[in-house]
């Protein structure tokens, strides 16, 4: 029995950014945005980068806090000296892991996603 072709084609158009690049002759990545650059965004004057931090109490290794900041060793300094709430009672504290967004919603919405089950899961395996 022989195979045949569908008839059916998609009409969906080839993109953009494809064609664009080959009429023009340029590669179709910015050379300036490499990975592992860390860069200001161009959103405002002083447009920060957003971190998603893991803590681990010192004295009391099972327990665990996920925070997002603007500065990392400003709110160490401040959970280290009790003046957050939710850290006052475990502290010292030290960090496991803290990754940088150049974006302030993703940033909140994988700290959101760290604070569920799956993430909690998730940061266990591949974050510590």
């Amino acid at each position: 029995m022989a195979c045949r072709r569908s008839a059916v084609r998609s009409r969906l158009a080839p993109p953009t950014y494809a064609a664009k690049a080959a009429s023009v002759g340029k590669p179709t990545y910015d050379p300036r945005r490499l990975p592992g650059v860390a860069r200001r965004a161009k959103t405002g004057d002083n447009a920060l980068m957003k971190y998603v931090y893991i803590l681990e109490s010192i004295d009391f290794p099972t327990e665990t806090y996920i925070g997002l900041t603007d500065d990392l060793r400003k709110r160490l300094a401040a959970h280290n000296a009790g003046q957050a709430k939710h850290t006052s009672k475990y502290k010292p504290w030290r960090f496991v892991t803290y990754l940088a967004f150049s974006d302030e919603q993703t940033a909140v919405d994988f700290e959101r996603y760290l604070k569920s089950s799956s993430g909690r899961a998730f940061a266990k395996k591949r974050l510590r």
